[in-house]
């Protein structure tokens, strides 16, 4: 996911696809347990993913506070 994109979205959006991104890792996580997961190098992707939206979600919540 881009860096851009995610910044322009609102704080509803970010919450929402911040749930989408750790349903979307459990559901790889549980794969890669019952061996079904074809690349596991997208449990990594998504991990990454979700640490960037809550990067985000953070500087909005800072900037809140500072303004």
């Amino acid at each position: 996911m881009e860096l851009n994109k995610i910044r322009e979205m609102t704080d509803v959006e970010l919450a929402h696809e911040f749930d989408q991104k750790k349903q979307e890792l459990f559901n790889l996580r549980f794969q890669h347990v019952t061996g079904q997961l074809e690349n596991p190098v997208k449990m990594r992707e998504v991990k990454r993913d979700i640490a960037r939206v809550k990067t985000i979600i953070r500087e909005k919540e800072m900037a809140k506070t500072n303004a």
